[in-house]
């Protein structure tokens, strides 16, 4: 029996590549019992681990979707599941005949959620993407870097996940609820590019009062001396963005520029470049080491930038047992927490198929 604020909720998952397996570990962190179904004598994509974190706490079953029987396997957990993930391109789950159609027939109820970069409709439908090309044409790529340096964002991460699994768990378990409520099943066009210009809503709220400029450099986030990462002595880095004027102040304190007058303006933008500048120099004096003891439990919101093993070893994430090492894979513990519920503690990578005979013996026995 799995523990967790979705146990009892049962998802298939289809074997894809990048946002769909993760929407399934972030729903099998929560508790859901999730059973990917693996390729048959498929071999991990070129790169991929052959165990991959994405499948932790996850039922593997390994079926070959062109086979009679083993659709009539994928029928049967789908008639026993509320939910199924898949991430091809529009149309292949239809030729399998495997589509909403062919599913919610045997499940009315069920949540048919689909994961794409471009939608299942529109100009780009069946055309390939990756993340950063998909982040580009909905605005979220625009203000990643500074002006006249090429946008480049964190792989994977404002689209894949954020724009794309995060948005495919939200509207599978939106789903679920109306399903439960008896309102019957729905198919979720996830869309990187609907989510990731959707989460631009934020900074779109800040054009309502003039803080976001369509110039790059320009907006009150993306161009001020206070909100950027700036390079230590040691090649290490820094983060800033003390927004609010108290904040402001306190920074300047910490570096003992309170009564500089190059630095008395904070919301100058035709200042923001000569004041870069000058706070790029002083960055670079000294390494990281220096400035996070220089900021340590100030106000000022200032924090070191770090890789992953670095911040496994920072004291505040390594209170939180934020990063873990398991089976020799660094990997971060399921989010969020729950009061309610113990902190979890990442689940088992299966094998593929490891769960093959016991979840196809559970379907003849039903």
């Amino acid at each position: 029996m799995r523990n967790g604020m979705l146990q009892g909720l049962r998802i298939i998952e289809i074997e894809a590549l990048g946002p769909a397996p993760f929407a399934g570990m972030l729903l099998a962190d929560l508790g859901a019992d999730v059973i990917v179904v693996h390729r048959k004598t498929a071999r991990p994509a070129p790169g991929m681990p052959d165990r991959s974190v994405l499948d932790r706490g996850k039922r593997s079953i390994e079926l070959d979707l062109k086979a009679t029987e083993d659709v009539m396997a994928l029928k049967a957990l789908a008639r026993r599941s509320e939910a199924l993930i898949e991430g091809f391109r529009p149309g292949v789950m239809e030729r399998l005949g495997l589509g909403p159609v062919d599913l919610q027939s045997v499940n009315p109820d069920l949540v048919y959620g689909r994961m794409t970069g471009w939608g299942q409709t529109g100009p780009r439908a069946q055309t390939a993407g990756h993340d950063l090309n998909y982040i580009s044409v909905s605005g979220a790529a625009w203000y990643a870097s500074n002006a006249g340096e090429p946008p480049f964002t964190p792989p994977t991460l404002v689209g894949d996940i954020g724009g794309g699994a995060l948005y495919l768990v939200a509207g599978i378990l939106a789903g679920v609820l109306a399903a439960r409520a008896g309102r019957g099943g729905t198919v979720v066009d996830a869309a990187i590019v609907d989510g990731s210009a959707h989460m631009m809503n934020l900074l779109m709220a800040l054009a309502q009062t003039g803080g976001l400029s369509m110039a790059r450099s320009k907006s009150l986030l993306d161009g001020p001396h206070w909100s950027r990462c700036y390079a230590c002595a040691d090649g290490g880095y820094m983060s800033v963005q003390c927004l609010e004027p108290k904040f402001y102040a306190e920074f300047l304190s910490c570096l003992g520029l309170g009564d500089d007058p190059d630095f008395a303006s904070q919301f100058e933008p035709e200042s923001w470049p000569r004041q870069t500048a000058l706070m790029a120099g002083i960055f670079a004096r000294h390494p990281r080491s220096h400035w996070e003891a220089v900021f340590a439990g100030s106000d000022a919101c200032v924090a070191p930038t770090l890789d992953p093993r670095q911040s496994a070893a920072e004291p505040h994430m390594a209170a939180r047992g934020v990063w873990q090492t398991i089976d020799g894979v660094l990997q971060a513990a399921p989010a969020p927490r729950f009061s309610t519920q113990p902190e979890a503690a990442p689940r088992a990578i299966p094998v593929r198929g490891q769960h093959t005979d016991a979840i196809l013996d559970w379907l003849k026995s039903e």
